[in-house]
């Protein structure tokens, strides 16, 4: 191993280990040569790696910053619950109703569902979810009120899913996904505490039962920074 790997490893496993916590200094460059052995050139060049992989941020007149890189893994293929993926992860999750009225579609979901009824009127939740004391997602969920009459405040800031299959027995079967980078919207900056100027990461869902029938069309909406999807392919 290079001398130039071998000081990018050591200091991505400190920072991966919070032996330098986020928005800390790292050691000066004269500071890492002499703790490494290493040339100044060789430092720079593995500081350079850690900001291209988005561990450190320089400030001028200050040196390189530690920054919060933590991303979770969502995959993007199966149905699976917004608590059951928090259980897998073992990530400590709070999740807030902000708002639940009756509204049409929006046609953004056309993509998906050519065929929706954009004249019907869906039960519409706004929750969103903290992660580790940081709001990172916002889900925006279009329920048919035929098939679910009615969402208390406990459930939709539980699971719904668990409702759904627990509660109400039915028997949800597949949904189609799309993803898409959008700029932040003004609930994205509020919800979110982003800048303005921000992305966000887009997942819409339409979800169907067993018997077909489409009953949920989902918005996620992603802090770009925090999520990194991630998907198993084999070739056939």
């Amino acid at each position: 191993m290079t001398k130039l790997s071998l000081v990018y490893q050591d200091l991505k496993q400190k920072i991966d280990e919070n032996v330098y916590h986020t928005d800390e200094l790292l050691p000066s460059e004269s500071k890492l040569s002499a703790l490494y052995g290493a040339s100044r050139d060789t430092i720079r060049k593995a500081l350079e790696r850690l900001r291209n992989e988005g561990y450190i941020q320089s400030q001028k007149g200050r040196g390189s910053v530690v920054i919060n890189h933590q991303q979770y893994v969502f995959p993007v293929s199966g149905v699976i619950s917004y608590k059951e993926l928090m259980g897998r992860l073992s990530l400590s999750s709070v999740t807030h109703l902000e708002d639940q009225q009756q509204v049409t579609l929006p046609d953004c979901f056309k993509t998906l569902d050519p065929h929706m009824k954009s004249d019907k009127a869906y039960t519409r939740l706004v929750r969103q979810r903290v992660v580790n004391d940081e709001p990172v997602i916002i889900d925006i969920d279009y329920v048919d009120p035929k098939i679910v009459p009615s969402i208390s405040k406990e459930v939709a800031e539980n699971s719904l899913y668990e409702y759904f299959e627990h509660d109400l027995h039915l028997h949800i079967a597949y949904a189609k996904k799309e993803i898409t980078v959008e700029p932040a919207t003004a609930l994205d900056q509020k919800l979110l505490d982003l800048p303005d100027g921000s992305m966000v990461a887009v997942v819409r869902s339409v979800t169907s039962l067993d018997d077909t029938s489409t009953f949920q069309y989902t918005e996620s909406r992603h802090r770009a920074d925090r999520f990194r999807f991630q998907e198993f392919a084999r070739r056939s």
